[in-house]
Formats: structure tokens, C-alpha cells, sequence
């Protein structure tokens, strides 16, 4: 089985993801782009096959609505999950994987909400919400 690893930007929060990532998505709503600081490319993992390895105690979690919670680590602030507590899966940052991770971005959502200062010209699916 497939094992990607996966941490932080300082190293004090680490994880492992199980399995193939399916195709990441690239979210540009307000709430992704102000966490992250651009858009946030994430790939939804079952929450099963995501394990905390290391600094569990580093990572801390905002509750940006009633329905969703975004996990960062206390000492460098890199994102890290998006997590919709109701469902089974969690979405876990691209740029947090520490080697290839063998999947291409299959679109952009909330592209209606995407800043100014860019342009969306990969080719790929473009979904206004």
C-alpha cells in the first residue's frame, strides 16, 4: 500500500495518508484564499486513512463555520486540513506533502470568489461555486 508523507512547515506537526490521493481540487473562496493566503489546493482523504504521526499537540483547529474546521500548526501557521465535521473525509493540503504525490489537479472551485491578481488558464473545470 501507498504511504505519502506530510508535515508543516517547521516540522512540529507530521502525517501519513494510506492509499492513493484521488484528484486534488483547487478551492478560491474567501475563506480558503484569507487561511492560506492564495487559493488552496486539497485532495479529500478518508478521515481512516489519515494518521497524525507526530506533534498532535502542535495542531490546533479554527471552526470557520458551523460545518467546517481548518487544522494549522500553533508554531509556523501552515495549513494543513480542511475538515467538514460531518462527513468521513478530510482534505488535506497539497503543498504539505513531502514528495510527489502522484495525482494532478482535476479543477477550480468557487472561482467566482478567486482574487484579481490572477488568472485561471490550465484548462482544467471551472465551477463558480
Amino acid at each position: 500500500m501507498t504511504v505519502h508523507h506530510g508535515s508543516c512547515l517547521c516540522g512540529a506537526v507530521s502525517f501519513e495518508v494510506r492509499g492513493e490521493l484521488p484528484p486534488p481540487d483547487a478551492c478560491h473562496c474567501r475563506q480558503c484564499r484569507k487561511s492560506s493566503g492564495h487559493y488552496f489546493a486539497s485532495t479529500d482523504v478518508a478521515r481512516s486513512a489519515l494518521t497524525i504521526t507526530a506533534g498532535e499537540d502542535h495542531l490546533r483547529w479554527y471552526r470557520s463555520s458551523d460545518r467546517v474546521r481548518r487544522g494549522f500548526c500553533a508554531t509556523c501557521g501552515a495549513s494543513l486540513f480542511w475538515d467538514p465535521v460531518e462527513r468521513d473525509w478530510t482534505a488535506v493540503a497539497m503543498g504539505a506533502f513531502d514528495d510527489a504525490t502522484g495525482t494532478q489537479l482535476k479543477i477550480h472551485i468557487f472561482t467566482a470568489s478567486k482574487g484579481d491578481y490572477y488568472t485561471i488558464a490550465d484548462g482544467l473545470p471551472q465551477n463558480e461555486r
